[in-house]
């Protein structure tokens, strides 16, 4: 069972979103945030320890357009996301209390710029122990969640999408990178990487 947020309170509104995760979060001793892409290769914030983690319940799909960040409004490009289903591994990271809010704060105007994440505190394992953290998770049924993409179509975006913060190219090969360094092995990661290779996107 997900914890934190139940799915009738998750809002749209990134403000109001935060008010409940802030009140949900005050009754734990500590503060955590899973980390499963970006997070992994480009936190952003300071965190005092991180852990491997396991997640199940979701797992990691690119499969949220950008178009910002990795596209544009003309040509999208796309992010990953946790979708409903599977399990996950990646990382958690605990926030120093002393700068938890302002931290929270930052990483808030990061992902949380228009609401398009459902967060939600989730159980995650780790070798010393289970630990209860933050997780911006997507629902299949929002605008900007695709179905599973043709691998034509992916490679249409995987040559052209660029965004804010560079190109989805770029995005999936260092997350790739990010996960071969915690020997975290993603078969469908793995997959796109050899497919972009196969097309001579990527050397």
């Amino acid at each position: 069972m997900t914890l934190g947020l139940p799915p009738e309170l998750i809002l749209r509104d990134p403000t109001e979103q935060l008010a409940m995760l802030r009140r949900r979060w005050h009754g734990e001793p500590q503060w955590w945030v899973f980390g499963y892409a970006s997070l992994l290769w480009r936190p952003e914030f300071e965190a005092v320890e991180h852990r491997p983690a396991l997640l199940r319940g979701w797992h990691r799909a690119l499969r949220m357009r950008s178009r910002v960040n990795r596209g544009t409004p003309e040509e999208p490009g796309l992010v990953f996301a946790l979708l409903p289903g599977g399990a996950c591994r990646g990382a958690v990271y605990r926030l120093h209390p002393a700068r938890a809010e302002a931290e929270l704060d930052r990483l808030w105007a990061r992902e949380m710029p228009t609401g398009v994440y459902d967060a939600r505190l989730v159980p995650c394992r780790t070798a010393s122990g289970p630990v209860l953290a933050l997780a911006f998770t997507l629902a299949r049924q929002s605008p900007a969640c695709l179905p599973r993409l043709a691998d034509a179509e992916m490679l249409h975006i995987l040559r052209r999408a660029r965004g804010r913060y560079g190109t989805t190219l770029e995005y999936l090969a260092e997350t790739a990178v990010a996960l071969r360094e915690r020997g975290v092995h993603d078969r469908e990661v793995e997959r796109l990487m050899a497919l972009a290779r196969r097309h001579g996107l990527l050397a």
